[in-house]
């Protein structure tokens, strides 16, 4: 092992830095209108998050009921929501971005809010008024500040499916009264328009539509009205948009330009002028804002409306109302894809927030896409759940003169084809897609910009960055394409690992041989050699270009059973493989490239390490010493030496299987992750565990280290990634300080007894909180009183101490109590115990200390609510009572013995010590004859 001054470079304490937690399973999600914040469903609870540092700000407290609807006011002052309990909870939204510890509670909570769930609801513009629709047809409007129903709309033929609200404010007009309009869709295809400022309305009475727009044949799941309110939009299952004029006066209605409008309205009558096929389900439909809206109305056709669009196909699509034809497209439409897969990509949601020219889209596999409309490209997306994380490992996409260009990514690979690609700094994350099945494994190459995955469709990929801002990483992140592809295996691939030597830089300058090999292992028990010379370091430029197929150089059966784990040696001349055969096996690579593209490869076995009882789920190599970790489902991890293949070291500690394995510090410590969703970091000279990490709650199956050792990510079942970070250095110098701390304030205390300062004295040792010090105290005091002049109005010995229990305060006052009942419990130190007790309560008023647990409650976060200052004093008498009574009964049992004592002597010495007669009459058997020399009370007995 390393010798050079191991102590100072072992590292013995990680911090959790973050974490990426899941973010949407589901339901729906409302974003604030400055568009920095996102309210999402997880399970029956609702959250919020910070968009830019995709950081979790706070939890609103639910009724353990799955959330059906919710929204956000325009304000962004409240949040919304409906769940399957019928209840409407009304919370405010916390201004600050900094994450809060405890849920926010609603601040008004109406039980039964309608009879049937609530699917949709909206606010509208001047966030004072909600809409909400449910499954039997109702839609009841709320005045938000009052918490009551202004109005009830029935009619609807089935489930509410879309809401919006029709305000159209023009200051200019002050004597005519502003009209609101709310506006309906269900799934009886109709669309109703009712008039919020009407009398019959405001009265109670039984409201009736304005009009009913018939156009759709299936149901409409999305509508938007401009901000004039003369232009509305519909879109529904039947594949079209329809757009409605809003503003076509009845007498025009009467002439039959109206198309399938009907109603009773005497003013207007909406006009039907233009149907726009889509070819896909359309699952929300909204109205893009241009300084040129206004002038849209003056025409039988909107002059410059454009639209957007999603559905089934699982893309964003700006339309150009006026033309009918898409502008452009956001996000890329999946290809041979089966049904499953499409049902989980499409749209279900899509909000637009104007103030960041940005359209957000909810899919089916719970990710949520930001599409910028200026620059038409993903600016950010969140991954709503990761599932069962199963790998992961560090990648640097950017050049490596790039400050602070290494780790910036991290891949994982889920319970899912697709591979997540996260910033380290941001958590912005991209979905690669190209397998047809689960990924089960990853690996980087040598420098970490190449990423290679192997999966259950029996293939392994090649994956390089696309960059297109000149290798900087302030971008928002490069896009990853696959140029290469590995086929071969009859089973699936589950371990794969790259070449540590060997340059991956695009740049000729940087090249020493581009990528070497690559090594799959698979449930097919072999291992394949694959020639990786051929695979190019750039993604190429034309969109219709295939992968590379990559060429086996050998193929090897490996084992008994299905492989777990390939690693390759820092000098790429030993490969090791774990096998759930119980055995790790190293084998010698032997790998020839010459001139002409001429490559021969090949393995050879030199070694098998045998010892564990268990399947072998992890083999990493040191990175300094020929040696070999093995992590096994026997519960250990084991070091094997390289040149006779024994266990040199075997590390006990994990409750169930060790998942993976991994050194730091140069072979001086190994870091394990296992199945009882703990990481522990080990100390390899001493065999101990030094540091613990626990923040997961399932199997860890992912670990992935550094470049600079300083952070670990691992990532579990449990669907959480967790970055920790080394916090060695801190922690000894917060260690440091405290220690230097305490040395002062113990040499202060020196100080002050010596000065006879016993009031800062007793205030330090409590604030140091050492109790043993402030009894030595009191000791001293106690034997210094006993002197040949003590101090005799001095309960305690001393009157500048009785002085200080008099004003105590009241924190210092509870603390000092506590001791005095602790040292009430034992008889060496109870003579002080009761003293002190005797001083505090002979100088102070029952209600004085009453007052002063009270304060002490108030001030304490740790107690509990229902826990009053009067509960913590009753609990204190308890415990000094029988105690007390308990050294009362010997300090009497004491006094009778002491006559006893001396009426023998008086005997045996005839008089000798000057008793009388009289006084050696005294009746020795009855305790009532005995005068008793000691204050028999129970609180303030001294010896």
């Amino acid at each position: 092992m390393a010798s050079t001054s191991p102590k100072s470079k072992l590292k013995t304490a990680f911090k959790k830095a973050r974490i990426v937690a899941p973010l949407y399973t589901g339901g729906p999600v409302a974003a604030s209108e400055d568009g920095t914040k996102l309210v999402t469903c997880v399970g029956e609870d609702a959250i919020l998050t910070d968009i830019e540092g995709g950081t979790e700000i706070c939890r609103f407290a639910g009724d353990s009921e799955s959330i059906t609807a919710l929204c956000i006011s325009p304000s962004s002052s409240h949040l919304l929501l409906f769940t399957s309990s019928l209840s409407l909870r009304i919370f405010e939204l916390p201004k600050t971005s900094e994450p809060l510890p405890k849920p926010v509670l609603p601040i008004r909570i109406i039980s039964r809010a309608h009879e049937a769930p609530v699917h949709v609801c909206t606010t509208d513009p001047t966030s004072t008024y909600l809409a909400s629709g449910s499954a039997d047809g109702v839609v009841k409007v709320w005045d938000i500040a009052r918490g009551y129903v202004t109005h009830v709309f029935k009619g609807h033929g089935g489930v509410v499916s879309a809401l919006v609200f029709n305000y159209p404010f023009d200051p200019s007009s002050i004597t005519q009264e502003p009209k609101m309009q709310l506006i309906t869709a269900s799934v009886d295809t109709r669309i109703r328009i009712f008039n919020l400022s009407s009398a019959s309305a405001r009265s109670g009475a039984a409201a009736k539509p304005e009009a009913v727009l018939e156009g759709h044949v299936s149901v409409p799941r999305g509508l938007d009205v401009t901000r004039d309110g003369k232009w509305l939009v519909s879109g529904g299952r039947d594949s079209v948009v329809l757009v409605w004029d809003l503003t076509v006066q009845a007498e025009d209605s009467a002439k039959g330009k109206t198309g399938k409008a009907k109603g009773k309205g005497k003013d207007t009558a909406p006009t039907l002028v233009q149907t726009i096929p889509v070819l896909e389900r359309v699952e929300a439909v909204g109205i893009l804002r241009s300084e040129d809206e206004s002038v849209a109305g003056a025409s039988s056709t909107p002059k410059k409306l454009h639209i957007y669009t999603a559905g089934e196909k699982g893309v964003v699509k700006v339309w150009d109302v006026k033309k009918g034809k898409v502008l452009f497209t956001l996000g890329q439409e999946s290809e041979e894809v089966d049904e499953e897969q499409e049902e989980q990509r499409q749209v279900t949601h899509a909000i637009y927030i104007p103030s960041k020219a940005t359209v957000v889209s909810v899919h089916g596999d719970q990710n949520i896409l930001f599409h910028s409309l200026s620059t038409r490209s993903l600016t950010r997306q969140l991954i709503g759940y990761n599932d069962e994380i199963v790998d992961s490992t560090f990648l640097s996409p950017y050049s490596s003169s790039t400050p602070h260009s290494h780790d910036t990514h991290v891949a994982l690979a889920t319970n899912s084809s697709l591979i997540r690609v996260y910033s380290t700094s941001s958590l912005d994350a991209r979905l690669l897609p190209g397998h047809s099945e689960i990924v089960l494994c990853l690996d980087r190459s040598a420098q970490g910009r190449i990423l290679a995955s192997g999966s259950k469709d029996r293939s392994a990929r090649i994956w390089a960055p696309a960059l297109t801002n000149a290798d900087t990483a302030n971008s928002n992140g490069p896009e990853w394409c696959c140029v290469a592809i590995c086929e071969g295996h009859a089973e699936s691939v589950g371990a794969i690992a790259m070449s540590r030597k060997g340059a991956d830089s695009p740049k000729p300058e940087d090249q020493e041989g581009g990528l070497r090999f690559m090594f799959t292992g698979s449930q097919d028990r072999t291992i394949k050699m694959w020639d990786l010379s051929s695979v190019p370091l750039v993604p190429p430029s034309a969109d219709t270009a295939q992968p590379t197929k990559c060429k086996s150089l050998a193929t090897h059966k490996a084992h008994e059973k299905d492989i777990n784990s390939l690693d390759v040696a820092p000098n790429d001349r030993l490969l090791a493989s774990g096998s759930q055969d119980r055995t790790a096996k190293v084998w010698e690579i032997d790998y020839v490239y010459s001139g002409n593209k001429v490559v021969r490869g090949e393995i050879r076995l030199v070694g098998t390490c045998k010892g564990h009882k268990r399947g072998v789920w992890s083999v990493c190599f040191g990175r300094a010493e020929r040696v070999l970790a093995t992590g096994s489902a026997d519960k250990t991890v084991k070091l094997w030496s390289l040149d006779d293949f024994t266990c040199v070291k075997t590390f006990e500690g994990h409750t169930n299987s060790v998942l993976r394995v991994d050194f730091l510090n140069a072979g001086m410590q190994v870091v394990s992750s296992a199945s009882d969703g703990l990481v522990k970091l080990w100390n390899v000279r001493e065999e101990t565990c030094v540091a613990t990490m626990d923040n997961h709650e399932d199997k860890v199956w992912a670990l992935a280290v550094s470049s600079d050792e300083r952070t670990i990510v691992s990532g579990a079942a449990d669907s959480v990634v967790t970055f920790w970070e080394d916090c060695t250095e801190e922690q000894e110098v917060e260690k440091e300080n405290k220690r230097t701390e305490l040395v002062l304030k113990e040499q202060d205390f020196l100080n002050y007894i010596s000065l006879n300062d016993y009031r800062n004295a007793i205030l330090l040792a409590l604030a140091m909180e050492q109790p043993g010090r402030l009894l030595n105290l009191f000791k001293g005091i106690s034997s210094a009183s006993s002197t040949p002049s003590p101090q005799a109005s001095s309960i305690t010995g001393h009157a500048a101490v009785d002085e200080v229990l008099r004003t105590l305060a009241g924190s210092d006052l509870t603390r000092l109590l506590r001791y005095v009942r602790d040292w009430n419990a034992n008889a060496k130190t109870s003579a002080v115990a009761q003293k002190v007790l005797h001083a505090i309560v002979k100088h102070r008023a029952a209600e004085d200390i009453i007052k002063a647990y009270e304060a002490d409650n108030v001030l304490s976060e740790s107690s509990s609510k229902d826990q009053g200052g009067s509960t913590a004093l009753r609990e204190l008498i308890e415990g000094l009572v029988p105690y007390t009574e308990r050294h009362l009964a010997r300090m009497e049992k004491l006094v009778q013995e002491s006559y006893v004592v001396d009426y023998l002597l008086g005997e045996m010495d005839d008089g000798m010590f000057g008793l009388d007669e009289e006084e050696m009459e005294v009746e020795i058997g009855g305790a009532d004859a005995i005068p008793l020399q000691a204050d028999t009370t129970m609180i303030g007995v001294e010896a």
